[in-house]
């Protein structure tokens, strides 16, 4: 097993920066790649980054590129999300996830592990 758990989350202004780090502890060597989803209510579970961990490849959904950027630390089994010139439409509760699928998924199904949310507030 595989546990995630997510920091970072919290209020800020549109046009500001957060940034979200996401620890991985457990079995973390069956870790092929880590994404980033994102649930405003109301809404389905959408991907927002994605990070395989044997190259660094990164995959990003168009609604963030240009503004979001995730990283991770191999050696610290972390995985972190800077988010820059936030939107309201941002706004929604972050999860951490991780799969042992080879490429980057962008469904939520294909990911085995999950962290338990941190919420993202951009206000107007």
């Amino acid at each position: 097993q595989v546990q995630l758990v997510e920091s970072g989350g919290g209020l800020v202004q549109a046009g500001g920066s957060l940034r979200l780090s996401c620890a991985a502890s457990g079995r973390t060597f069956s870790i092929s790649a880590m994404g980033w989803f994102r649930q405003a209510p109301g809404k389905e579970r959408e991907f927002v980054a994605g990070i395989r961990y044997r190259d660094g490849s990164t995959y990003y959904a168009d609604s963030v590129q240009g503004r979001f950027a995730i990283s991770r630390d191999n050696v610290e089994n972390t995985a972190s999300l800077q988010m820059n010139t936030l939107r309201p439409e941002d706004t929604a509760v972050y999860f951490c996830a991780a799969t042992r699928a080879i490429n980057i998924p962008r469904s939520s199904s294909l990911y085995n592990y999950w962290g338990q949310g941190t919420q993202v507030t951009v206000s107007s």
